[in-house]
């Protein structure tokens, strides 16, 4: 049986990923431990991230070419906007942080990097540039937060944590996130080697960009001026 597309790309990736579930950021979350302020900082700058993220989705029903995926995509947008965001939303009212500030929070270098990447790899490549630019985040955090509750159920004790665990455990975000993989095999079946590579280099940048956003929280990484 012939490997699938998205063996691969998981394969190129591993090393990344694993840095990632060992990133101080999220172990350190999943231990109920982190500071607070880092993570109000991370919540506000991937609540701006969602803001570009879910113009991919937008994307995603632009170049589709069957009305089933522009609707499932157009499910995904929706998803973000109002489920994922939601949380976002939630966890700002607990920390006193007003919808004014939270909708104006200004983008760190690692967010504008990342979703430039992201926009211009959607906006000009293909279904297929679309599909493996968004797909890591959506399942490097469908492994994060399943494996994390499963392997440390624990982190679901946490009184301001717990949500996040839920939410991205959750059958709806692991079933969006199989659909996601799936349109990724599809897309790159049959597809000459010279296009898989272009599609693989569009997965692990982004892999490495989903780092580099983990440790810019840790770090609460801002403008120098």
């Amino acid at each position: 049986m012939a490997e699938r597309f998205t063996e691969r790309l998981h394969t190129s990736v591993r090393e990344v990923w694993r840095a990632c579930h060992n990133h101080p950021f999220l172990v350190e979350l999943r231990e109920g431990t982190l500071d607070q302020e880092r993570f109000i900082f991370y919540m506000k700058q991937d609540y701006v991230f969602l803001k570009e993220y879910a113009k991919m989705f937008a994307l995603g029903s632009l170049k589709a070419q069957d009305l089933a995926t522009m609707g499932k995509f157009a499910e995904l947008l929706h998803s973000t906007l109002n489920v994922e965001m939601e949380l976002h939303r939630q966890y700002a009212q607990r920390f006193g942080i007003t919808s004014e500030e939270l909708e104006n929070t200004q983008a760190a270098p690692i967010t504008v990097a990342y979703t430039r990447y992201m926009l211009e790899a959607g906006l000009q490549g293909s279904l297929g540039d679309v599909a493996a630019s968004l797909l890591p985040c959506m399942w490097s955090y469908r492994e994060i937060g399943s494996s994390f509750v499963r392997d440390y159920p624990h982190c679901l004790n946490h009184e301001l944590y717990k949500e996040w665990f839920l939410m991205y455990s959750s059958e709806e975000f692991g079933t969006l996130t199989d659909w996601c993989i799936d349109l990724m095999d599809s897309i790159a079946e049959g597809l000459p080697e010279r296009d898989l590579a272009r599609l693989e280099e569009r997965f692990v940048t982004t892999s490495k960009f989903e780092y580099m956003f983990w440790d810019m929280a840790y770090r609460q990484e801002e403008w120098p001026v």
